[in-house]
C-alpha cells in the first residue's frame, strides 16, 4: 500500500467509494469524475504504479473482474456499446498512478471522453453501482 494513493486508500477502507465487485486479487467501483454513467474503474488491491510493475497473477485476476463487470454493465444498463481501456504512465493520460481498468457504456453517437469532467453525486454512484452488482455473473 501506498499511504498517498487514493485507490490504495479506498482498498483498506480508508475513502469511500461506490463498490461494484471483488475478488481475491481485485477490486470494481465507481469512477467518482465519470466520463458517462456507469463509469467503472477495476483495480489490483495491491499496489502497483502500472502494468509494467504488476504480477501475472494479479492482472489475470483483474482482468477477470473486468469481465465479469462488463457482463453485468451490459445486463443492467444494456448501452450501445462498451469501451474498456487502461493508459500506463503520463504520457498516455494515466492520472492515478495505481493500475485500473476502465470500462465505460458507450450510447450509438456520444461523444467520445476518457475522463470526466465533475465529481459525480455519491447518492448517483451508489445506485448505479447497486445496479450493476445486481446483475454480476456467478
Amino acid at each position: 500500500m501506498k499511504p498517498e494513493c487514493i485507490f490504495c486508500k479506498i482498498v483498506a477502507g480508508q475513502a469511500p467509494a461506490a463498490k461494484v465487485a471483488e475478488s481475491e486479487h481485485a477490486l470494481a467501483f465507481m469512477d467518482l469524475f465519470p466520463s458517462v454513467e456507469g463509469h467503472t474503474l477495476i483495480i489490483p488491491k495491491r499496489h502497483y504504479d502500472d502494468v509494467f510493475g504488476a504480477d501475472d497473477e494479479t492482472l489475470a485476476d483483474v482482468h477477470r473482474l473486468v469481465r465479469r463487470v462488463a457482463i453485468a454493465m451490459d445486463r443492467a444498463l444494456a448501452p450501445d456499446g462498451l469501451m474498456m481501456f487502461q493508459l500506463n504512465r503520463a504520457a498516455a493520460g494515466q492520472t492515478v498512478f495505481h493500475y485500473h481498468a476502465h470500462l465505460v457504456p458507450r450510447s450509438a453517437g456520444s461523444e467520445l471522453r476518457i475522463h470526466g469532467r465533475g465529481m459525480a453525486d455519491a447518492a448517483a454512484l451508489a445506485a448505479i453501482a447497486a445496479r450493476i452488482a445486481a446483475a454480476m455473473p456467478d
